[in-house]
């Protein structure tokens, strides 16, 4: 079906999440080793479901934990994540969206993050909706329907969902009507998609041959 929104899942997915988090632990003499990384979003998915906490936080603990990093350094990446690289691809794969339907970011994280993000990009998004916002972390279905009422759009087939986390992101999108759009990322998370691209310049002339 023709888009008429597209959702973004931002961390990972527009937003080099693995690169960005490796730089700033080898700062301050840490790394993440063969296991860190999948360890460490286990553990802030876990946490995630627990009582709502803003995800600088989730995120500092989460090193704390799996790494041993000092809760200050911890602290600092948390508030800071929203300046971590953007893939090669993104800023130009969502300005071709952009011009094909609103996009929004549908995130994990905090509105101190926002402003970071899309700077590092160069451009602004359709709208920007964070977990602190609405008071809840993908992949509760409740974050899909505050969505759908802020922007009065329909759960349906023209609701794109972009996420290269198959597992806490696009199984949900997926129960819920939307179609799925499963990116292809150094690291991500796969499962069933009704598309599945390499990068956003792969999804926009994908998208652009619907209309």
């Amino acid at each position: 079906m023709k888009p008429r929104l597209f959702s973004f899942d931002i961390f990972g997915t527009v937003v080099d999440w693995r690169r960005g988090l490796e730089t700033d632990l080898q700062r301050i003499g840490f790394t993440l080793g063969q296991h860190g990384f999948d360890r460490i979003v286990d553990v802030q998915g876990a946490d995630q479901q627990a009582s709502f906490r803003p995800y600088r936080e989730i995120t500092a603990r989460s090193l704390v934990s799996v790494l041993g990093v000092y809760p200050l350094d911890a602290e600092r990446i948390g508030r800071e994540l929203g300046r971590w690289p953007a893939f090669s691809d993104s800023a130009v794969g969502l300005a071709a969206l952009m011009r094909l339907a609103p996009c929004v970011a549908m995130t994990n994280s905090d509105r101190e993050h926002a402003g970071d993000v899309q700077e590092g990009l160069g451009l602004s998004l359709s709208h920007w909706i964070c977990a602190e916002e609405v008071g809840l972390y993908k992949p509760d279905p409740g974050f899909w329907h505050a969505v759908s009422q802020r922007l009065d759009v329909p759960l349906d087939r023209s609701w794109w969902h972009v996420s290269a986390y198959a597992d806490y992101d696009l199984e949900i999108a997926g129960a819920l009507g939307l179609t799925r759009v499963f990116v292809e990322r150094p690291h991500r998370r796969s499962g069933p998609a009704d598309y599945t691209v390499r990068d956003l310049n792969e999804l926009a002339q994908l998208a652009a041959r619907t209309r």
